[in-house]
């Protein structure tokens, strides 16, 4: 009698969850980061398959056409060379985002290591580590930024890697700080106990504790990337046509927003698009991915 009973009340096995696992559930029950990256994934598809999608040729232009509003034959309208604007607008979209992208990431990386390491040591360590971040943040980025293009040539990969350079300095900081409130907490302390390496709490425990506020941040980022980018562009030190960009194409369009508005209106909308996706899905991923939300 005792065994059988013993045996109906086994306490059922708990597998657990991995850190992803978890945030995948939770962002799956916000709309409006689901929404945020359907459009993103949307976006960078397009982008993606732009030279087997567009309706026109990249080059393709018609003088005699000139600027026209938005038609049949041309959906978004055409410039003042006759180039159709949806498929300028999908090739821009292809660089806008590849800078977006490659610039953040190379910020994500710099800022993340850096402050992960000056908040967690500490010291003297920490004091030498921002007084570097100070001192960077005194000198006027652009002309860093401009300097680098004027000695290496304007190279495409060069430029995503000269705005990344500039761009990690907050990202250090954000870090840092939520290092600094995590080093004393009990499961650091536990980890130390179990005879875990510094680097080993940095990179399994401490690391994971800040993506919440990195997350935003990214996505916050990404498009201050492109406005960057569009404005080297605007002093002839970004990209430089035949090639494009949305920041590119805004600027083209404020120079005519008076005779042609639809030069400006849709390149903003798609940058302005971009922009709410990845606000929402940076809200959404905030709150998933941070360990210290208890589970629904």
């Amino acid at each position: 009698m005792s065994n059988s009973s013993s045996e109906s009340i086994a306490i059922p096995e708990d597998h657990g969850t991995s850190l992803w696992q978890d945030a995948w559930i939770k962002l799956s029950k916000n709309r409006l980061a689901l929404f945020g990256l359907a459009v993103l994934i949307t976006l960078i598809l397009v982008s993606l398959l732009t030279p087997l999608i567009a309706p026109y040729g990249y080059e393709e232009q018609n003088l005699d056409l000139g600027a026209t509003a938005p038609s049949l034959q041309h959906w978004l309208g055409t410039d003042i060379f006759g180039r159709d604007m949806l498929t300028r607008i999908m090739y821009g979209g292809r660089v806008s985002l590849m800078v977006g992208f490659i610039a953040t990431a190379v910020a994500l990386v710099i800022g993340i290591l850096w402050g992960a390491t000056a908040g967690f040591f500490g010291g003297r360590l920490d004091a030498v580590m921002m007084r570097i971040v100070d001192v960077l943040y005194a000198l006027p980025f652009m002309i860093f930024i401009i300097l680098l293009m004027v000695v290496f040539g304007r190279n495409i990969l060069l430029l995503f890697l000269a705005i990344g350079a500039v761009e990690w300095l907050t990202m250090a900081r954000i870090v840092r700080s939520q290092v600094m409130s995590l080093r004393n907490q009990e499961f650091v302390e536990a980890a130390h106990s179990l005879g875990l390496s510094q680097w080993t709490i940095i990179r399994r425990h401490i690391i994971p504790n800040t993506l919440g506020p990195v997350i935003v941040y990214t996505t916050l980022t990404i498009p201050s990337v492109m406005l960057l980018e569009a404005f080297l562009s605007f002093l002839g030190l970004g990209i430089q046509p035949p090639e494009s960009s949305w920041g590119l194409l805004i600027n083209y369009g404020v120079e005519t927003m008076e005779e042609f508005p639809w030069l400006l209106i849709y390149p903003g909308i798609a940058l302005s698009l971009t922009l709410f996706a990845l606000n929402f899905l940076g809200d959404g991923l905030r709150d998933a991915l941070d360990p210290r939300t208890s589970k629904d």
